[in-house]
């Protein structure tokens, strides 16, 4: 009797110290001695510092192909470069801000390589577009077709999407309806 009582203890013991050793471990506190200024996080420092460098690499590209079109581009929030290819309906209102809107896009890479042909309503400012079309679009008129040069931050950004890759600058030919 007393040898399984002493048994069901160590296996009591044992489960007890198993979990205990298996649980999650406590956060660690930072590397630093009281009264000094915590050490900067240098893997973050240096994703932001190469996306940094990366953001000016693409404006300069961008810039430079806005400057060798053929037609006249100008620069646009969201660093994006646009020409306007009709103007559409002059006599009716811009679209605004909150308000739905139908919108084609054909979106290439800057080889000219169509990437995503889509067309779909959507709310102006809900974050539904890419940056770059969406603060830009209540500029253009109904019916209206504007050519887009937009940075891969200001397009589909770091992760891209299904059809277009991460840190992709593309061009963009939007047409309200």
């Amino acid at each position: 009797m007393d040898k399984g009582l002493a048994l069901r203890g160590l296996v009591v013991n044992g489960l007890v110290v198993c979990l205990m050793a298996c649980g999650p471990q406590a956060p660690q506190r930072p590397s630093q001695r009281k009264g000094e200024a915590p050490q900067p996080d240098s893997a973050a420092l240096a994703l932001l510092e190469m996306n940094r460098q990366l953001a000016e690499a693409a404006d300069r590209q961008l810039a430079q192909l806005a400057q060798t079109q053929g037609e006249p581009y100008a620069l646009y929030e969201a660093d994006t470069w646009i020409a306007i290819l009709d103007h559409g309906d002059i006599d009716a209102e811009h679209p605004k801000f909150g308000q739905e809107q139908t919108v084609h896009m054909r979106t290439y890479d800057l080889s000219g390589h169509l990437l995503l042909d889509s067309e779909g309503t959507y709310r102006i400012g809900a974050h539904e577009l890419p940056q770059a079309v969406d603060a830009n679009i209540c500029e253009l008129y109904p019916h209206a077709k504007a050519r887009l040069l937009a940075p891969w931050y200001a397009a589909y950004g770091l992760q891209g999407t299904d059809y277009i890759p991460p840190y992709e600058n593309v061009m963009i030919e939007l047409e309200l309806k």
